[in-house]
C-alpha cells in the first residue's frame, strides 16, 4: 500500500550479538515507511555490525557493551541531530514484525498520536511460539504499570514502538542519566511519556520466538534484568528519579 506523508522516519535497532538474526530483521524493513535504518552495534563480539551493514543500515558502534537503553539513547540523538521527526524502535533478534510498521506509525502520521507502544496481547495482536513464563512475566508487568500509572496498557514491555522526536523538547525528559542504560530507558519513555500528557496508545503487532531453544529468545538476566525494566517506574511513581 502507497502512502504519502512528508514526516522523515528512522528505525533505531540495538543489537548485541544477533549474528545470524540482524541481517534479517533489516532485510525484512520495508523501505516505503522508513527514511534511513540505523543499527546501534553494543559492542557485540560476533558478525552482527557485518551483517547489519550488508543488509543495508547504518551502523553505529558503542565502544563497549553498555546495555540497550544506551544504544537507543545513542539511536534517538542521532536522530534527532540528523532532522528525523519520528523513530520507529525494532529489536535486532528478528522477533518484530518489519511488514506491520504500518500499524505503529498511522496513528502518529494520520491520528495525531506522539507515541505508539506495539501490544502483542491486544485484539488484532499475536504471539507465535511464546513461552507461558514470558506470557505471565509480561502480563503482570502490565498489570503493574497499569496500577501505578493509570493507563490501560496490555503489554508495557514490548520493544516494538514509535514516537515523535519533538517529544524529547520536553525538559521533564532526560535520557542522559546512566542509570538508563540497560532497560530501564525503555519503560522510562513510556511513563514519562503518559505522566506529561502525550498522545500516548497501543496497536496490535505480532511478537515471535525462535522454535529452536538454542538460538536463544532473550538476553534478559533473571531477577537483575526484572529489576532494571520494573525499577523505573517504582521511581518515578514515587519520585525516587526524574
Amino acid at each position: 500500500m502507497n502512502e504519502s506523508f512528508s514526516e522523515k522516519i528512522a528505525a533505531v535497532i540495538p543489537a548485541y550479538n544477533e549474528e545470524n538474526k540482524i541481517g534479517k530483521t533489516v532485510s525484512r524493513i520495508p523501505s516505503e515507511w522508513i527514511n534511513e535504518i540505523l543499527v546501534i552495534n553494543d559492542g557485540s563480539n560476533d558478525k552482527t555490525e557485518k551483517e547489519a551493514y550488508e543488509a543495508g543500515a547504518i551502523v553505529l558502534n558503542q565502544p563497549q557493551n553498555l546495555g540497550v537503553g544506551a544504544a537507543i539513547r545513542r539511536g534517538i540523538e542521532y536522530a534527532i541531530k540528523e532532522g528525523y521527526d519520528i523513530v520507529v524502535i525494532m529489536g535486532g533478534d528478528n522477533q518484530d514484525n518489519p511488514s506491520e510498521l504500518g500499524r505503529i506509525l498511522r496513528p502518529i502520521l494520520y491520528d495525531g498520536f506522539d507515541f505508539v507502544q506495539g501490544s502483542r496481547y491486544m485484539l488484532g495482536g499475536n504471539i507465535v511460539n511464546v513461552p507461558l513464563f514470558r506470557r505471565v512475566t509480561t502480563y503482570l508487568y502490565s498489570w503493574l504499570f497499569k496500577i501505578l500509572t493509570g493507563y490501560p496498557i496490555t503489554d508495557g514491555t514490548n520493544g516494538f514502538r514509535a514516537f515523535r522526536t519533538s517529544v524529547f523538547k520536553n525538559e521533564d525528559i532526560n535520557i542522559n542519566q546512566e542509570w538508563l542504560n540497560k532497560y530501564e530507558l525503555e519503560p522510562y519513555l513510556l511513563y514519562k511519556a503518559i505522566k506529561l500528557g502525550f498522545k500516548v496508545t497501543e496497536a496490535p503487532v505480532t511478537k515471535s520466538y525462535p522454535k529452536e531453544k538454542k538460538i536463544g529468545y532473550t538476553k534478559m538476566i533473571p531477577i537483575v534484568s526484572w529489576w532494571s525494566i520494573l525499577r523505573p517506574i517504582i521511581y518515578l511513581r514515587f519520585s525516587i528519579k526524574r
